[in-house]
């Protein structure tokens, strides 16, 4: 690791970056207020362990539909324009939500429908938004732009649970009314980006094109094992799902106390994402990444068997120091080992495997706490998360002696 005075200040000297950061808060913001009160409001209504699966489950499904069109579309067209229409679809679905709650007509059904959008908005946002990033600073400032944009959105998620928790106190519709209004805001900034690099080239769209970012992965042992570990470790070990149960039922504590839990794995990826935007991981990324990973699943077990709110508070604070840990080595490969032609897919493609570690592993999280218990799933899902690591030290042994980014 190394010193990077004045490299913040860099950053700062591209105004592009600065409307980008802003945009990618707001947009963290308004997603974690969403996700609070949606949560809290489906258990509300249904009590079900299962119900809370299923958000996870229609927010991935659009996902998993739009990787591959995504990534093209990211590839062949203004980046920045897709991105402001999908902030203009999140935010009129929010605004769905809150016509629906104040005319008494919102169903669990309709819950749903509107995640839905809002994953398929997603789809585009996420793969697009980081295929941004290279156009709007230098190369060389690339992976110090990573993290002062992943602490400035580690930031948001300390305060937009937190946000949310309380918003929901005043009225059920009020947060996911703020959210809309971070959505627009987000929008407005997106707009004010001004790329520094010339428009992405229009590949002709063949069924080698459409594949070009599973080629790509694939052909890249440290990539594939990186975003695969990833992949199925937060998959089988999360539980954010079922953060309303533990609030509610195992911790007694309301909507405020659903905030802070959501709030604190943030709370340690910040901490993390401070450090890392001042000096960089530059040696031994692959066994750096194994232990975050295997810290991250005994965590989640220490989480599971907790009685106390602090203790659980600490627990996911660990969580979230580690996880961001395994985001920044995983994102700073992907960035710096992709050409710009296939950015845009090759990050459909990650950003799939991240939405199906969180969307469906929040759908997987509701199985097993409805078929075990919340206590005994979160217990499963730890080992299962600490197994995988190991596992794929094995499988991987590339990515395991991985040392810097530039020769892995």
């Amino acid at each position: 690791m190394g010193d990077t005075t004045g490299t913040r200040d860099g950053l700062l000297r591209h105004p592009a970056f600065v409307w980008y950061w802003i945009s990618r808060v707001l947009m963290a913001m308004g997603f974690q207020i969403t996700s609070v009160a949606i949560g809290w409001r489906v258990y509300d209504m249904t009590g079900s362990a299962y119900a809370l699966g299923l958000i996870g489950l229609a927010q991935f499904l659009p996902m998993l539909a739009l990787t591959l069109v995504t990534g093209h579309l990211a590839d062949r067209y203004d980046r920045r324009r897709i991105v402001i229409v999908c902030q203009l679809v999140e935010s009129a679905a929010l605004a769905f939500l809150v016509a629906g709650m104040l005319g008494g007509w919102l169903t669990v059904g309709l819950i749903y429908g509107a995640v839905a959008a809002l994953g398929a908005a997603q789809a585009f946002i996420s793969p697009t938004l980081s295929a941004l990033l290279p156009g709007v600073v230098p190369t060389p400032l690339l992976p110090r732009a990573m993290a002062v944009s992943s602490s400035a959105f580690q930031t948001a998620l300390i305060v937009g649970p937190s946000a949310g928790g309380v918003l929901y106190a005043v009225g059920a519709y009020v947060p996911f009314g703020a959210a809309g209004a971070c959505f627009l805001a987000a929008s407005l900034a997106t707009v004010m980006i001004r790329l520094e690099r010339r428009a992405p080239s229009r590949e002709p769209v063949t069924v080698k094109s459409v594949l070009g970012g599973l080629t790509f992965i694939w052909s890249r042992p440290v990539m594939l094992g990186t975003i695969s570990l990833d992949l199925v470790a937060v998959l089988l070990g999360g539980l954010v799902a079922l953060l309303p149960i533990f609030a509610r039922d195992i911790l007694h504590t309301g909507p405020w106390g659903l905030g802070v839990l959501r709030a604190m794995p943030a709370v340690g990826a910040l901490g993390t994402a401070a450090v890392l935007a001042r000096f960089d991981i530059k040696r031994h990324i692959g066994r750096k990444m194994f232990a975050s990973v295997v810290i991250f699943g005994l965590c989640t077990v220490v989480f599971a068997v907790s009685k106390l709110f602090w203790l659980s508070c600490a627990a996911l604070v660990v969580m979230g120091a580690a996880d961001n840990v395994s985001v920044v080595i995983r994102s700073s490969l992907v960035l710096l080992q992709t050409p710009d032609e296939v950015r845009g897919r090759v990050n459909a493609v990650n950003f799939l495997a991240i939405g199906t570690s969180n969307q469906l592993g929040e759908f997987w999280a509701g199985m097993m706490g409805g078929l075990l218990g919340v206590i005994a799933a979160g217990i499963l899902g730890g080992s299962l998360t600490v197994g995988t690591a190991l596992l794929w030290m094995r499988l991987f042994p590339q990515l395991r002696r991985a040392d810097r980014f530039e020769t892995a």
